[in-house]
């Protein structure tokens, strides 16, 4: 009987016991849901948010979704077409770049891509966001404002002060321009005022299919893995 492609023994990077024993035990769940699942894909995050993660988890049960380093997964799947554990799983293996994550599912192609396509949920930006809208305030009364956040307020950096026990701008206040890193106090009064510039979005880059084989999602050529610069990885 051939020997599994399962079976094969891939050294991985020198490192303490402990570290050895966890990067191990990864590639042997990668490995364990290549046989479990009948399809696997890649797919690229945008402004993370764990606790919306939970709830995506939640929807797509009992389908895995895996989080890790990408040259540790890439192992467990196969980093060449000698160590790959599945026919074409080393194109998947490549499309391992920057943050992105495993999804392992039984649910049919276009079911997935659906899903993907449809799903964004918006939240507020966290401090080292780049926004891509301009925000700015008005001189005059914030009145959604109770009159104790006034000083608070002026810590944060807005130009305020108390008129009649109504909270004031004595000036127009940018609160972030478009393009730029949010600081932790523009973030903070961005969400004060309820706006949300962040978008949680998880966006498919490849689809590896049993009795498929391989499939690139984004529209971008094999070539673009290959090209791209190791040091992206997680």
């Amino acid at each position: 009987m051939p020997k599994s492609k399962r079976d094969k023994k891939i050294s991985l990077t020198k490192t303490d016991k402990k570290g050895l024993a966890l990067k191990q035990k990864i590639v042997e769940d990668v490995r364990n849901c290549v046989e479990k699942f009948s399809s696997i894909y890649v797919f690229t995050y945008r402004n993370m948010r764990n606790e919306l993660m939970k709830d995506v988890r939640e929807q797509w049960k009992p389908s895995r979704f895996f989080f890790g380093k990408n040259k540790v997964i890439g192992v467990g799947l196969g980093r060449n077409k000698e160590e790959e554990v599945a026919d074409d799983l080393h194109k998947l293996s490549r499309c391992l770049k920057g943050q992105c994550a495993l999804l392992f599912t039984d649910s049919p192609k276009d079911e997935v891509i659906e899903w993907f396509e449809s799903y964004s949920c918006e939240d507020f930006a966290r401090s080292g966001c780049v926004v891509d809208k301009t925000v700015t305030l008005p001189e005059g009364a914030l009145k959604q404002f109770p009159h104790s956040m006034e000083p608070y307020l002026r810590q944060l950096g807005m130009p305020t002060k108390l008129e009649r026990g109504v909270v004031t701008l004595i000036k127009e206040f940018e609160v972030c321009k478009e393009g730029g890193v949010l600081t932790p106090e523009q973030a903070k009064i961005l969400e004060f005022l309820g706006h949300r510039l962040a978008v949680f979005k998880l966006d498919l880059r490849a689809a590896w299919i049993k009795g498929s084989g391989f499939e690139r999602l984004d529209g971008k050529s094999e070539d673009n893995d290959e090209n791209m610069n190791e040091d992206e990885d997680n």
